[in-house]
């Protein structure tokens, strides 16, 4: 395992602990000695998952895997003093492995012999590069098929690269759902299963779940197969480092705002500046300048110059040189969510 001062992960990495825990790292920005990092994967008898001798279950909801943990593993929760919360994470120390989209896209590509969904997720990343001209090395494989634990009817979880390798492929995907037989937006059946899927952890009606899940382009079908890509900056581009910024949580509140920039609206995680913030409800707090998550679900969740309306975790954001701002953190809370007025 790398030392502590080498050792990086970012979002779309897996890493896997001392007891087999399997976790999936969030964000760009973590503390010098651990991870920010959730559970996904844990061995289990009864798991319907199975990796060489050992069967796996998966946990799903940050709820549930907040239980998990604290029942069995409370030294992979902490609370983080930059973060301003609790926080599942992992140690650099119990770290065993450490899994790298990169890393596994390329062994994939030199397999002779490989069955779905792997075999997709190839075929995949091989029409992306096609398409768009972005360089292999600035793919990824994530999800089941990165930690080896994914199954006939798993997603194809792909993982970008870079800025403008970010933005290459999303304009080639969304002319790819309008004319490639291969690449298929959801329908409304789809929809109406990843509504049920999503609405365990994201409260929201099926009316504005469908607005805003229609016109994103980093989900829907190849060949068949769900597929859910990430934009991830590159090292070089992540401008904030741990301790750059405080984060101070306040409370929840529901605001109507105008998105201003919707620029870093397909990255994970994804921010939207707003403009003319009301509180609606009893909640007040200072005016809000941003939506922030560090969940996928809520990127392209509104555009440039639309009404959004959302509800979420209020926070200070304390700069170094002191100056201050107030943003609305989405992804915490099942009744966190983000709709779009109109349309």
């Amino acid at each position: 395992m790398e030392s502590m001062e080498k050792f990086r992960a970012r979002e779309g990495d897996f890493v896997e602990t001392r007891e087999g825990l399997i976790f999936d790292v969030k964000g760009l920005i973590h503390p010098p000695d651990r991870l920010v990092a959730y559970i996904r994967y844990f061995p289990a008898k009864s798991g319907d998952r199975r990796r060489g001798g050992t069967f796996y279950k998966k946990v799903y909801s940050l709820k549930e895997r907040d239980e998990f943990l604290r029942k069995d593993y409370p030294q992979y929760l902490y609370y983080d003093e930059t973060f301003g919360r609790w926080l599942e994470g992992v140690p650099i120390r119990d770290i065993s492995k450490h899994y790298i989209p990169t890393v596994k896209l390329l062994a994939l590509l030199e397999k002779k012999d490989v069955g779905p969904p792997e075999s997709h997720a190839i075929k995949f990343a091989r029409g992306l590069h096609d398409s768009s001209g972005v360089p292999i090395q600035k793919m990824g494989v994530s999800g089941s098929i990165l930690v080896d634990l994914s199954t006939e009817t798993s997603d194809i979880d792909l993982v970008i690269y870079g800025k403008a390798n970010c933005l290459s492929v999303h304009r080639t995907l969304r002319k790819l759902l309008e004319n490639n037989e291969d690449v298929s937006p959801y329908d409304l059946e789809d929809l109406k299963r990843l509504y049920g899927f999503r609405v365990k952890d994201t409260e929201m009606s099926f009316e504005d779940f469908v607005k805003v899940e229609r016109r994103k382009v980093y989900q829907g079908k190849f060949l068949g197969k769900d597929y859910f890509i990430r934009f991830v900056l590159d090292w070089e581009e992540v401008e904030e480092r741990y301790g750059d910024r405080r984060y101070v949580p306040l409370g929840r509140a529901k605001i109507e705002a105008t998105v201003e920039d919707d620029s870093k609206a397909i990255f994970t995680p994804c921010t939207y500046a707003v403009s003319d913030a009301r509180f609606l409800g009893k909640s007040s707090f200072p005016q809000i300048a941003e939506i922030a998550s560090f969940r996928g679900r809520f990127c392209e969740q509104a555009v440039r110059g639309e009404k959004a309306v959302a509800r979420g975790a209020v926070e200070k954001v304390i700069e170094n040189d002191g100056r201050t701002y107030y943003r609305l953190i989405l992804g915490e809370y099942p009744s966190d969510f983000m709709a779009v007025k109109g349309n």
